[in-house]
């Protein structure tokens, strides 16, 4: 019982990490005066939704597998976008 909650709880954190780097890239204003430092700070979010995927995939089942693989493309999609910007 002990195993299948640490499964859940791991692929929560890292749903949540996920999540996080979405709603700190949706806030960001390009044209702000901060905007070096809030990019800094998506990039330590996307960091940390990494780090927590990749924990939660040892555990994952097939289905979850499915979800945090998902995570990981959008995460590298919002990655690409930022590189590819002329800042």
């Amino acid at each position: 019982m002990q195993d299948k909650q640490d499964k859940r709880r791991t692929f929560q954190e890292a749903q949540q990490s996920y999540q996080q780097v979405f709603d700190v890239y949706s806030s960001i204003e390009k044209s702000a005066p901060n905007y070096g430092t809030e990019l800094k700070h998506v990039k330590q979010e996307v960091n940390e939704a990494y780090q927590q995927i990749q924990s939660a995939l040892v555990t994952a089942s097939e289905h979850q597998k499915e979800q945090l693989k998902k995570f990981e493309q959008d995460i590298q999609a919002i990655v690409n976008e930022v590189n590819s910007e002329d800042y």
